[in-house]
């Protein structure tokens, strides 16, 4: 299930659409509800009538909500938690609902029993009021003359005031969201996908919370169904020209272990600045940044979704207008699902908590600030490495801000930023070979770009010292201007590099095997779905392909 609420930018087809526009979207939302078209439905199911209801096998059934005194506790003390997030602190009275009927499994066998035509009867207490609609539909062979088999399934409410949807008893959200699994705008339409390959005779249970509105403005009438439906599709559709934009270059034959022949790169998403520092949620999607606007975005690939996931993400300061890459640049999760950051115009690394909180866990070196994190990985036991050359900094390497004299690699090692390596003036990419024996950094200096183009690996001591650091691949020979990137290793050791004309492809033992031609600059990529998808951060454009060779997902 995903997502299509008002963040939910489709950027497919012809429809180009600028980073600054997406955000003037958000914006304008303050006035009214903004959505781009996702196009007409191939079938329709009204399930507020009887003809839809008894077609998908629903019986609608209800519950007001009671608003129930709860015994709780206050946010713990800094000595009991010190980022005080959680109920560890006195204990105090507050108020819940009850029911909590979302879970799939949830008996509401009692509940009052509707026809699907009495859904705009005013229902609720009034005022400050709740209830439960719940609903069980099966996909049906045929709607009309419309085969369902293979189809895209999206359910649509719009709830007088709010409503929030759960799916098989699982709530779908993400930061910024505004619409699908949670409240839209004051009477908003709710769409959540709950399928792109539907399968008749396939059960969904639907629980829908209704919520009179706006709370701050409590109206003096009742919460009902606008409208309830469920739109088949053929496919969202795709534009044709998005299906083979790039090419594979074979150098030696073994690439066709790694990338099948007729492996094809596909456009995703268009209309960024600049993409960068791409890594798979654990919740089964892509989060990138875009550093020039200061976004994190996020794709979900079920339905082609963009959506704003966290704003000023790497700066707020208030002479941001001299920055040109004042966001936030390489992402990565950790095995508790935590994002972590590398913040250019903050120059430091940060981890998200779960509830929101932010934690710095590097942003000085002997007490002298570090230039503009750029990338970063995990070992396996939560060891975080990262790179730290000057390029978020205004004016670079001449920025009167620079502290350190030294563009560095480090390592968090109990909580202490240790310096590992200076070799390189542009230290960018960063990976671990799977045994996580050797760490791989790639080198962009701007500043003598036609010398500098090589992939360093070093020994990796467990307390995170780098020994025996020797070139292990010099792209100085060719003619392409682009400067290394990103850097990702694969499970077989072969090493995925953002270099001139696309993604480059090494052995473990240094072969040049091949590349990935991309239409844009290829700035960096991560492994995504199963973990045998490259996607890839190009420029303006997010972009895909398929491999034979698996990749380590973030966090795992």
């Amino acid at each position: 299930m995903e997502n299509l609420g008002l963040f939910g930018f489709r950027l497919i087809g012809k429809f180009r659409v600028t980073a600054g526009f997406l955000l003037f979207c958000v914006i304008a939302n303050a006035q009214e509800s903004v959505e781009l078209s996702i196009g007409k439905p191939d079938a329709i199911v009204n399930l507020k009538t009887k003809e839809g209801s008894t077609l998908v096998k629903g019986e609608w059934r209800y519950s007001d909500v009671q608003i129930v005194e709860k015994d709780f506790k206050t946010p713990g003390s800094s000595e009991e938690d010190k980022l005080a997030l959680y109920p560890t602190g006195k204990a105090i009275k507050t108020h819940d609902i009850f029911p909590k009927a979302g879970a799939k499994d949830f008996d509401d066998s009692k509940w009052e029993k509707l026809d699907p035509t009495s859904l705009e009867m005013r229902r609720g207490t009034g005022l400050l009021s709740f209830n439960w609609y719940r609903i069980n539909v099966t996909v049906p062979q045929k709607v009309g003359n419309f085969s369902t088999e293979g189809s895209t399934l999206v359910f649509e409410i719009v709830m007088d005031d709010y409503a929030e949807i759960l799916v098989d008893g699982k709530l779908s959200k993400s930061y910024g969201q505004s619409g699908g699994g949670v409240a839209k705008g004051w009477n908003g339409r709710n769409r959540v996908t709950l399928t792109t390959n539907a399968k008749p005779g396939q059960s969904i249970q639907l629980a829908i919370l209704g919520t009179n509105a706006p709370i701050a403005d409590l109206p003096e009438n009742y919460i009902w169904v606008r409208s309830a439906t469920l739109d088949f599709y053929k496919s969202f559709p795709k534009n044709p020209e998005w299906q083979n934009v790039g090419e594979v270059v074979k150098i030696d034959p073994s690439l066709e272990k790694i990338i099948s022949p007729g492996a094809k790169l596909e456009k995703l998403a268009t209309g960024f600045q600049f993409t960068e520092g791409p890594a798979w949620h654990p919740d089964g999607f892509l989060v990138f940044s875009d550093p020039n606007t200061n976004v994190i975005y996020s794709y979900k690939p079920e339905n082609g979704n963009v959506e704003i996931y966290r704003t000023k993400s790497g700066y707020a300061g208030i002479n941001i207008g001299e920055y040109h890459q004042a966001g936030s640049n390489g992402l990565t999760f950790d095995k508790e699902g935590r994002l972590i950051v590398c913040q250019h115009g903050e120059r430091r690394v940060v981890r998200i908590e779960k509830k929101g909180p932010v934690t710095v866990l590097a942003d000085n070196y002997e007490g002298k600030r570090l230039n503009s994190p750029n990338d970063l990985v995990l070992r396996s036991d939560g060891t975080l490495f990262f790179t730290d050359p000057p390029y978020g900094l205004p004016k670079a390497f001449s920025d009167n801000r620079k502290e350190t004299p030294h563009s560095g690699v480090y390592a968090v090692i109990n909580d202490k930023v240790k310096l590992l390596t200076t070799d390189l003036k542009g230290p960018n990419g960063i990976a671990f070979s799977p045994d996580e024996k050797y760490l791989y950094v790639s080198n962009w200096d701007i500043t003598d770009i036609h010398n500098t183009k090589v992939i360093m690996r070093y020994e990796v001591a467990k307390d995170g010292s780098l020994n025996k650091g020797k070139v292990f691949f010099d792209m100085n020979r060719t003619d392409g201007e682009d400067a290394l990137d990103g850097l990702k290793v694969d499970t077989d050791g072969n090493v995925f590099c953002s270099g001139p004309d696309g993604i480059w492809v090494i052995s473990s033992d240094g072969k040049y095997l091949g590349r990935i031609k991309t239409p844009e600059h290829a700035a960096n990529m991560a492994w995504g779905d199963n973990g045998y998808s490259l996607y890839i951060a190009a420029s303006s454009g997010i972009y895909k392909i398929k491999l034979n060779t698996k990749g380590i997902l973030a966090g795992q």
